[in-house]
């Protein structure tokens, strides 16, 4: 049976400028904010099946109030070391998904953030994200993961990860994006990324402007929602503030 934690990074509001700012819940007010402004979680996933240790997405690779990343930080929390990560799997590489890809230490070296872990990648988003840049990627958090011996591609529209993880060229948010749902013959565990970020989003019909193609998005929405309806699967929406994990 798997166990399923989230790894809040805080929430924030993010604009037309692709720019996270701290938000905070019952302080700041959101009409205070820039025009069109998102009010949304960042909030990676930690995964433990019998096979594995598995995050999923990176976050924004802050530091705490204490100078320790963040990520580190949270999975300490659960009883879990960086070094015990044995996979990461990565719906695709905007900066709020991608940015603890890597981290520099106190001396200014770069290493990966999970030094034994196998990054998934889908080869085609590495390859759009190094190619687009400013502002949703970042490829100074990319290139130094992929000289390493870490990066396990993955290629075609869909396929398998040891057995039990399947990964599926989706397409709705950004050109590359996929989305994986692990099977471990108990739990059905389904990781949409930015095509089911948010529970709300998989009750409501329209169209989303951040979305490379809405309508594509908005059908995969509508389509994650009824096979996870009839086959059990508990959602991880990695944008959502009050409800992280949910069965539909």
């Amino acid at each position: 049976m798997a166990s399923i934690y989230p790894l809040s990074e805080g929430v924030f509001t993010v604009g037309h400028d692709k720019q996270f700012v701290p938000f905070s819940l019952g302080k700041d007010e959101l009409n205070d904010r820039p025009t069109g402004s998102l009010l949304v979680e960042v909030q990676p996933f930690l995964v433990v099946t019998d096979k594995d240790v598995i995050v999923l997405d990176t976050g924004l690779g802050f530091n705490n109030s204490d100078g320790v990343l963040q990520i580190h930080d949270n999975l300490r929390q659960h009883g879990c070391e960086p070094a015990a990560v044995t996979k990461v799997l990565l719906s695709h590489l905007h900066k709020d998904h991608a940015g603890c890809l890597v981290f520099k230490d106190n001396n200014g070296l770069v290493k990966t953030t999970f030094p034994n872990a196998d990054y998934h990648i889908y080869r085609a988003e590495a390859d759009f994200a190094l190619s687009t840049g400013y502002p949703s990627y970042h490829p100074e958090d990319v290139e130094p993961l992929l000289a390493t011996n870490q990066v396990k591609w993955l290629d075609g529209e869909q396929g398998l990860i040891d057995g039990y993880i399947r990964f599926t060229h989706s397409g709705g948010h950004c050109p590359q994006h996929i989305v994986y749902l692990i099977d471990d013959g108990e739990d059905k565990i389904f990781f949409g990324g930015d095509e089911a970020p948010q529970l709300k989003q998989m009750k409501m019909k329209y169209v989303a402007k951040y979305d490379f193609d809405g309508k594509k998005a908005m059908a995969l929405r509508e389509q994650y929602a009824e096979q996870g309806k009839r086959e059990g699967w508990q959602f991880l929406f990695y944008h959502d503030v009050k409800c992280p994990v949910s069965v539909l």
